[in-house]
């Protein structure tokens, strides 16, 4: 994948922007996930995130969530569902969250990317795109196959101005070595890629077999990551070990659901659930410093890349 020169590198500029932030501020979210739909157009079994009736977030409400975001001085907005792309206004919400001064990210299934809507998604201003793909070919729980998807990206590499990642889970149900073959494709497009590990409802660990493990262990040597911290927080999840951490959820990181209530992650909707138009600075400061009894075996990847800016802090 080649992106153009200027484009990359306005977006590290803008990225080395929000790390130096980060660093001299704590009292601003560096990213938030916004639901703007709960329906999908899959429903992989293990999901727990759409269903096929909802409308849409209407636009104004939208519009109004991250302009609240963005007084609250939120560095990266990734919008989510369900299936985002099924939002009529989601273009008109990604130039919103570029016109406010923060990166826009999206998080999709991948099936609505052909080379004209690819095109409409750099014209908005997008930033980063992930797509989760589950297995090499589709089964009854996910028809997120890498069969599926090729076509897919390869319009991406040939269009896509923006960072595309492609995540793949390990221990979600599917063959271990469907998740090298995901990372070795994914990477022959030029795509960076990212191997979680599953969690139970609670966004808590389930143990990965000896063969998971040894899977792990040969996509970690074979990939670069500017994350090092993270990778070790895997580390030790991968081996079954808990992490001593502080989780800057409900602070750093927030999860907005398709109600406009804050969340510490998908994983554990109801806390704190406060509406996002009435979190104010308070919140920020009481969640920054609130103890997460699920902390110890986490594997909510966005939350703990949201917390390493504030390592060294209390």
């Amino acid at each position: 994948m080649r992106i153009p020169k200027r484009a990359a590198l306005m977006r590290r500029l803008r990225e080395a922007r929000t790390v130096a932030w980060a660093l001299a501020h704590r009292d601003h979210p560096l990213l938030a996930q916004v639901v703007v739909i709960r329906r999908c157009n899959l429903a992989c079994a293990y999901c727990n995130e759409y269903d096929a009736v909802s409308d849409p977030v209407p636009a104004p409400e939208m519009l109004a969530r991250i302009d609240r975001l963005a007084d609250l001085g939120t560095a990266i907005v990734t919008l989510t569902g369900g299936e985002p792309m099924l939002h009529p206004a989601l273009d008109e919400l990604i130039a919103r969250i570029r016109a406010r001064g923060m990166l826009a990210g999206l998080i999709t299934n991948g099936f609505y990317l052909g080379p004209e809507r690819i095109e409409q998604l750099n014209e908005a201003g997008l930033d980063h795109l992930q797509i989760s793909i589950d297995n090499v070919t589709p089964d009854a729980v996910s028809l997120k196959s890498l069969k599926t998807l090729e076509p897919k990206l390869r319009h991406l590499a040939a269009h896509a101005r923006f960072h595309v990642n492609i995540n793949s889970v390990l221990g979600a149900g599917t063959a271990p070595t469907d998740v090298l073959a995901i990372t070795r494709s994914a990477r022959a497009l030029g795509f960076s890629t990212s191997t979680g590990l599953i969690h139970d409802g609670e966004g808590q660990l389930k143990p990965l077999s000896a063969e998971a493990l040894a899977v792990w262990e040969e996509v970690k040597a074979g990939g670069r990551t500017s994350w090092t911290r993270l990778v070790a927080f895997e580390e030790n999840l991968a081996h079954g070990r808990p992490n001593s951490w502080k989780c800057r959820a409900g602070a750093r990181y927030l999860y907005i659901c398709e109600d406009g209530l804050v969340h510490y992650c998908s994983q554990r909707r109801g806390a704190p659930g406060i509406p996002l138009r009435t979190y104010g600075l308070s919140d920020l400061r009481r969640e920054f410093v609130s103890e997460k009894t699920c902390a110890p075996y986490c594997t909510i990847g966005c939350v703990h890349r949201a917390s390493m800016a504030d390592a060294w802090r209390p």
